[in-house]
Formats: structure tokens, C-alpha cells, sequence
């Protein structure tokens, strides 16, 4: 296959070509960013015991309430965190009884409200409650958090394929998790091509600057990979080979040398490894010479080539290298339905890729967008999927996310 394919195609071929979700466990401070790989499901109720939702005291019977002789000596506030907290198994109250506790601490059995540290007063060993804020508590049974009142054990409290956000940490947490398994990030190696780049400093004329080192390893990490190797190598076929193979990696990632000149050096070195082409070219624009090859050998590692031009290389992996790692990480693939605010023309036998911002639900082209530009994709919010026949003004439109816009 030396055509380029359709859009749709190309996209199913990436899918297909992703080798099956793999998981590893990690701690809880290194999940966060992750793809959850097994459903999350507590073993302890939560909360695990009947809490105190205010400051103030646990009562019991109507008042008035005597304070309990074994907190008497400081009767006149509620306990400190440290000591109600210390208290494993608080003993019962009976009828006519009360406790100090905190916010947090356990509430002893027999227990039917907590009143709030402002509703009560204390003369004595003596509690009564004060004004209506105290009736309220008291004859609402109210500050007290049932064990079990936000899940009961064997509840699925996060399904396989979230992706695992600080709260969502924090709720494992909660039920006694110190690791989760997760779907393991493939590992990328970035070959960044071209005699005529500089990497830092403001470039000379016929010089551009390296708009790639770190952009695109944020691009890969936020679709789920993780760059663990960068080169960079000149317009040269033996320095192209010997960066493909270079490192233990599944996935390669190239950045220029995709087009067909005399001055594109990844075709042929490909063609020298005995690669297959996957997908030899994308019936797009910007992002037309994006391919996706497979080399020889056991695993048959993957290699995702992107022009050179900014625009159209990170075009070209949202095009390609999102539904790869979509499904090589095992989550569902984003996109949306949007209008079009203005008539989006079509281009014969190719589908265009336009960077657009979105409001109220229509969607306008960002200005500057030609494919060695970056300065429409950095204002854009999607990226519009215009098949060969256009879109008209008003027209429904596939949206495609951005992998850094969350």
C-alpha cells in the first residue's frame, strides 16, 4: 500500500495496529495522570465507622446531659483531636449522658447528635444545648456520619479506564489502597530530524528553531506515553537507521524526513530496516505525509512518523497517534459533534484539519493556519475534521479534542 488512505482508515489501522493494554501497579503518588486497570472496589465501608461531622459533644437522651466523669476535668470545650482520636472503642453513652468530640473523631455507641460546640453551654459537669441552633441538633439527630453512608463494602466506586485524578486518588485512598494497577504507558523513543534546526537562541537565517523537543513529549504523555529517549540526527539514512533500533522502547516517534525528496531520510530507512507501512501517508492536510510502520522482529515495534512542519506534525498525531495510544492504553477515543459558525470548504479527495475555538457550541477556524505555523493551534480548541465535500455554514462537524486541553 503506497497510497495515502482515507481518514477514517488511517485511523482504524492505528487502532488495530496498537498491541494490547498491558498493567502494571504503582504507588498512589505516581498514579495520578493514569489509566486505571481494574475497577476500584472498597473492602471497608465509608466512611468505616460513625464520625462527628461538627465539634461539640456526643449526646445521648434529652437534656439536660451530664458530662462524662472521665472528660469532666475539661468539660468546658471539646476535646483535642489527639486525645478523642486516640480513642479506638469510646465507651457507651447512656441516656442523660454527653462527650466532647471533634470533628472527625469516632462517636461513641448510644450516641444520637452532635451538638455543636456553639450550641451549648457548660456549667459543671452539666451540658445543655442553647437556642434553636441547640434544638435543632438535638431533635434532628444531626452531625453524626453513619458508617457506610458513601459506600458499603464491595461497592465499585471507579470503573477500568478512568483516568486517575487527584480526587479520584483520594477516594482510593480512603478505602485503604497504598497502589492501583494501571495500564502501563508505552514507552517512546523521539527522533527529531533536520540539519537546519537549532535548539535554543533565536536562529539565523535558513535556520529554524526546535519547536519539538518539548513539545511533543508533552503531547505523548498527556495521550498516555511516556518519552524516555531524544535524539536528534541529521538528514543522513545511516544515523536515521541507527536511531530507529537505538533503544528499548515500543514506540518511535519521528519528527521530519517523512516527504519523498532527496532530503527525507525516514522513507528509506524504513524501507532499509524491511518496515512495513502500516499506513504510508494520511489523505489530510495539514499532516498528509504522517505514516505509521511496523519493524521486523519479535514485537514488531512501531514507528509513527511526523512532517516536519509544526503545524501539520502535531496534526499528524492527533490524526494518527491518538487513536494508537487510545488503544494501546485501553481508553475510549473523544470526539465531539459541533456547527459550523462559517462555511468550511472541502479539498478533493482529502480530509481537512482545521484548528477552530468553540463557543456556545459553533465552531470558527483560528486564524494562521498554515502547516509551518503554530500560532492557530495555540489559540484553537479542536481541531475540525471537514470531509472532501465541505461543510456549509451551520453544518454539523466532527471535533476532534487536543490531548494537552484536558
Amino acid at each position: 500500500m503506497s497510497r495515502p488512505v482515507a481518514w477514517g482508515e488511517a485511523r482504524a489501522l492505528a487502532r488495530s495496529a496498537a498491541p494490547a493494554p498491558s498493567t502494571e501497579r504503582v504507588p498512589l503518588a505516581e498514579a495520578l495522570g493514569r489509566v486505571l486497570a481494574e475497577p476500584l472496589v472498597t473492602a471497608i465501608p465509608l466512611p468505616h465507622f460513625a464520625s462527628a461531622a461538627m465539634d461539640g459533644w456526643a449526646v445521648c437522651g434529652a437534656p439536660p446531659w451530664r458530662l462524662r466523669a472521665d472528660v469532666a476535668d475539661d468539660a468546658a470545650r471539646p476535646a483535642s483531636a489527639a486525645g478523642v482520636l486516640a480513642a479506638a472503642s469510646p465507651a457507651r453513652l447512656e441516656p442523660g449522658e454527653a462527650v466532647a468530640i471533634v470533628t472527625g473523631a469516632p462517636v461513641p455507641p448510644g450516641a444520637e447528635a452532635v451538638l455543636r460546640v456553639e450550641a451549648g453551654r457548660v456549667d459543671g459537669d452539666i451540658l445543655e444545648p442553647i437556642g434553636e441552633t441547640g434544638r435543632h441538633d438535638v431533635e434532628g439527630r444531626r452531625h453524626i456520619r453513619p458508617a457506610g453512608a458513601e459506600a458499603a463494602i464491595g461497592d465499585r466506586l471507579l470503573d477500568a479506564g478512568v483516568i486517575l485524578t487527584p480526587p479520584r486518588i483520594a477516594l482510593a485512598a480512603a478505602t485503604g489502597a497504598d497502589d492501583l494497577a494501571v495500564r502501563r504507558r508505552p514507552r517512546v523513543a523521539l527522533i527529531l530530524t533536520g540539519d537546519e534546526v537549532v535548539e535554543s537562541g533565536v536562529p539565523a537565517s535558513g535556520e529554524v528553531r526546535d519547536s519539538f523537543r518539548v513539545a511533543i513529549p508533552a503531547a505523548l504523555r498527556a495521550l498516555g506515553a511516556e518519552v524516555v529517549a531524544i535524539h536528534r540526527v541529521g538528514d543522513d539514512d545511516s544515523a536515521t537507521r541507527v536511531a530507529l533500533t537505538a533503544d528499548d522502547v515500543d514506540l518511535v516517534v519521528t519528527t521530519g524526513g517523512t516527504g519523498r525528496s532527496s532530503a527525507d531520510h525516514v522513507r528509506t530507512a524504513l524501507a532499509a530496516e524491511g518496515a512495513d507501512l502500516v499506513v504510508p501517508g494520511l489523505a489530510a492536510r495539514p499532516g498528509g505525509p504522517t505514516l505509521l510502520a511496523r519493524l521486523p522482529g519479535a514485537g514488531g515495534r512501531l514507528v509513527l512518523g511526523l512532517p516536519g512542519n509544526p503545524l501539520a506534525a502535531l496534526l499528524g498525531l492527533v490524526a494518527l497517534g491518538a487513536p494508537l495510544l487510545s488503544a494501546w492504553t485501553g481508553t475510549a477515543a473523544a470526539s465531539r459533534t459541533v456547527a459550523a459558525a462559517r462555511a468550511l470548504p472541502g479539498r478533493a479527495h482529502s480530509t481537512g484539519l482545521v484548528p477552530a475555538t468553540v463557543v456556545g457550541g459553533a465552531a470558527t477556524p483560528a486564524a494562521h493556519l498554515g502547516s509551518g505555523m503554530l500560532r492557530g493551534l495555540a489559540a484553537a480548541d479542536v481541531v475540525l475534521v471537514v470531509p472532501p465535500a465541505g461543510v456549509a455554514e451551520g453544518g454539523s462537524v466532527e471535533a476532534l479534542p487536543l490531548p494537552w486541553s484536558g
